[in-house]
Parts: structure tokens; C-alpha cells; sequence
């Protein structure tokens, strides 16, 4: 992950490192790596989307760790520069900075709650569209609704799951989230 680091530039690594301590104090439901990854190719850097992640994750775990352990700024440092691999000056800079401003927030949180082993749910889009017709049937007419979930992983990457669904199959869907949405509220 070292190597990657070092292309992903200093404001760009520093905001990373900002979504990632926002991730683990539950203030936001993961890191937009997709997003943030076209931002730095755009950028001139030659990044790919899984080595951003990869990134994402030894960051995370680096600032779990460290908040499990409850380190200081300076043992957190020190841990960094006795590794195989050493870090960027830059990289070492941003992460003694956002650990000494917001490290400590994430020991507390750390402490009061166990980090969550399935995905969170973060948004729901949907469209209702009709098949006009195709290479094999002249005449379709088939209404259907594309429904596109965002979630956010257990290490925090936001994906979008998309699926189709027939009228009746999406009327069963909402009849569901009513259940659901009416047994929420008796909590």
C-alpha cells in the first residue's frame, strides 16, 4: 500500500484519511472510493479504483488499530517509520495531523461500540421504465422497475447494487418496507 500511497497527492490522501476517521466515529457511512478516485485522475495521477481501495482498507485498519490500542500521536508515528515499508514524509504528515486532531474521538467510539460486520444501508433510488421492444420480440410493452441500492461495506467502500423488477414483484417489495416501516415504529 505504500507505493500506492505515494502517488495519491497530499490533498487528496488528507481528505482520504478525513472520510476514514468520519467512517469509524459513525459520522458518515463509508468512503466514496469510486468518487474520489475519478477526482484524482482527473487530477493527472494514474490511480485505479482498486488500489485506492486497498489503500482505504490499510488506512482503516491502521486507524482502528491505533484506537484500540489506544496510541498517542507520537506512538502512532513511531509504529509507522519501524515498518518493512516506510511511508511518505507527506503520508506520515497527514496521518499525525488528522490522529492528533480527531484520534481520540475514535478510541471513545471504539470503546462504546463494536464495529459492525454486515453493510449499512445508505440510500435507494428507482425508475420505472418499459421495454418497447427487442432484437427477438417486436412488441413488448413490459413495464419494469430498475431499483439501485447504495451501501456501505463493513470497511466502508459505498457500492451501488442494482436490480429489475417486475410491477407485481416491486408492489410486494414496498408492502414489505410497510411492515417493516410500521414495526419500527412500535420500538
Amino acid at each position: 500500500a505504500a507505493d500506492k500511497i505515494r502517488l495519491i497527492p497530499q490533498d487528496f490522501f488528507a481528505e482520504l484519511c478525513e472520510q476514514i476517521i468520519q467512517h469509524l466515529n459513525h459520522k458518515i457511512p463509508g468512503i466514496n472510493t469510486a468518487e474520489l478516485c475519478q477526482r484524482i485522475q482527473t487530477s493527472g495521477v494514474d490511480i485505479n479504483i482498486g488500489d485506492l481501495a486497498k489503500v482505504a482498507n490499510t488506512l482503516s485498519f491502521l486507524f482502528s488499530t491505533a484506537a484500540r490500542n489506544n496510541l498517542s500521536t507520537e506512538e502512532l508515528v513511531t509504529s509507522l517509520g519501524s515498518g518493512v515499508s516506510t511511508l511518505p514524509k507527506h503520508a506520515v504528515q497527514v496521518i499525525r495531523h488528522v490522529w492528533n486532531e480527531q484520534g481520540k474521538a475514535i478510541a471513545v467510539s471504539e470503546d462504546a461500540t463494536t464495529t459492525a460486520t454486515v453493510g449499512q444501508f445508505v440510500d435507494m433510488k428507482w425508475k420505472l421504465g418499459v421495454a418497447m421492444s427487442s432484437d427477438t420480440c417486436r412488441s413488448l410493452k413490459y413495464p419494469y422497475v430498475t431499483v439501485t441500492l447504495t451501501v456501505a461495506d463493513p470497511s466502508g467502500q459505498i457500492t451501488d447494487k442494482s436490480f429489475e423488477m417486475t410491477i407485481p414483484q416491486f408492489k410486494n417489495f414496498v408492502r414489505q418496507f410497510k411492515e417493516m416501516a410500521s414495526v419500527l415504529e412500535t420500538v
